[in-house]
């Protein structure tokens, strides 16, 4: 099977988190060949941990929800790195809020850093795309397909399930360019953010109501997404890959 992504150019969004699904992506895409465009609004985070990776790398800070600043960074890594063939759309912010509690400025905070940030991004890279092929992956949510209730509220299950009808509508109008989108759904992963909201008691906790009996890792979720954007996927369009220990279902 070929997990290998030798002379492709990734852009990997969200990557400047110190514990998080990005950075996994990130290393582990690098691991496996890639050059890699790193965008954050963490600019710092992301220029120093594309001078960590093994590789020519390229962090570049960036605002996914401003279309200009996405167009500006695509930019600079296709003029930098070469041609863009793998996108990865995993920056995204939740909030813990009640339904009657969300603001207008809440709602459009979070739906626009995930939905309307992995909608530019993928206009961005489309040009290039479009000529050589490519995958686009997006990091939804299990709060998409259950309705959330641990971190996310409404508008956060609202922006993640919104990527997986993104991923759904651009696997059919893309298929024709030989462009594959998929989604991964991750559950409960042990980032920053769990981090910041659980105690290793909760934690344990929480464990116990997954199937598979322990939270995620962000490199669960970051081999995943290398599996969707090689060669060993060449044939998988349109799907969204459960990576949550069974949550989903129990």
């Amino acid at each position: 099977m070929d997990l290998r992504l030798d002379g492709r150019i990734a852009v990997v969004t969200g990557a400047g988190s110190q514990v998080g699904i990005g950075r996994a992506v990130a290393r582990l895409f690098a691991d496996a060949g890639a050059r890699l465009g790193l965008l954050d609004v963490d600019a710092a985070g992301v220029s120093t941990l594309a001078r960590e990776l093994p590789g020519e790398h390229l962090g570049v800070e960036c605002d996914v929800t401003d279309a200009a600043n996405v167009r500006q960074a695509i930019a600079e890594v296709g003029s930098a790195l070469g041609p863009v063939s793998v996108l990865v759309n995993n920056a995204g912010v939740t909030q813990r809020r009640a339904f009657s509690d969300i603001s207008g400025d809440d709602y459009d905070h979070v739906v626009d850093v995930s939905l309307r940030g992995g909608f530019l991004c993928s206009q961005e890279v489309l040009p290039s795309m479009k000529k050589f092929g490519g995958s686009i992956v997006f990091v939804s949510s299990v709060s998409a397909e259950n309705g959330g209730g641990l971190f996310g509220g409404a508008h956060y299950c609202s922006a993640k399930a919104g990527l997986i009808g993104l991923t759904r509508a651009l696997a059919k109008e893309l298929a024709p360019y030989a462009i594959r989108a998929n989604a991964v759904a991750p559950g409960v992963v042990d980032t920053d953010i769990t981090h910041g909201e659980l105690t290793p008691e909760g934690k344990r906790e929480i464990a116990t109501t997954v199937p598979l009996g322990r939270l995620g890792t962000p490199m669960d979720v970051a081999a995943c997404c290398l599996f969707l954007a090689c060669d060993a996927s060449s044939y998988v369009t349109g799907e969204v890959l459960n990576v949550n220990g069974g949550i989903y279902f129990a």
